[in-house]
């Protein structure tokens, strides 16, 4: 059996949430003295966080929702490669990579540091990125960030282009132990008929 590696983010208390958005929070709604059986867990949080999907009725009121995307594109070969953190992720980034036959690309920039607090900025991927990704084949590309826009994006003109190519977003993998290579992506959403994205548990298998 290959080493499965899990790049997803814990889900507590500490996890750090969009400013402004629905804290995680887990409880307990039964415990077993209440219940006379069993412990009957609650949580509350926003679908984006932590690792997540996104879909398109994210940000666009017409955009498919979780429930119309297609299972495949989450689960199958991914490349991860790193991209040290700057300014922006373009095509100039990723010129030298062989993208041939790849359909999901895992992208670790290393500037989210801190787990635990929100980041003050991260590097946005330049929606002509999209354009060239696409005529490889790249349906997913996922990155170590809370976002593929700027933080305080109103247009996000990364998240519609990806979209508008049929490439596919996940947001806020963990690839800090993560080796540049080929892996197996396993990365299902919740099947939530009206959402607007999903957590995930994100793992690597290795090939």
């Amino acid at each position: 059996m290959k080493r499965l590696i899990d790049i997803s983010q814990r889900l507590d208390n500490h996890v750090a949430g969009w400013p402004g958005d629905t804290p995680f929070s887990f409880s307990l709604a039964w415990n077993q003295a209440q219940s006379g059986s069993v412990n009957v867990g609650k949580i509350v949080m926003s679908i984006h966080t932590g690792t997540h999907i996104d879909a398109p009725f994210h940000f666009d009121d017409e955009g498919k929702r979780v429930i119309d995307l297609d299972l495949e594109l989450y689960v199958g070969p991914a490349r991860v490669i790193h991209i040290p953190a700057t300014n922006s992720i373009g095509i100039d980034d990723v010129k030298n990579v062989n993208l041939e036959g790849v359909s999901r690309l895992l992208i670790r920039t290393g500037a989210w540091v801190n787990r635990q607090a929100f980041p003050q900025s991260i590097p946005f991927l330049e929606p002509e990125l999209a354009v060239y990704l696409a005529q490889f084949g790249v349906r997913l590309i996922g990155l170590d960030l809370p976002s593929v826009d700027l933080l305080d994006s109103k247009e996000l003109p990364a998240h519609h282009e990806l979209t508008r190519l049929g490439i596919h977003i996940l947001e806020g993998i963990v690839l800090e132990d993560v080796q540049p290579g080929d892996y197996e992506l396993i990365a299902l959403p919740l099947p939530l008929v009206e959402a607007d994205g999903s957590p995930v548990r994100a793992v690597l298998r290795e090939l």
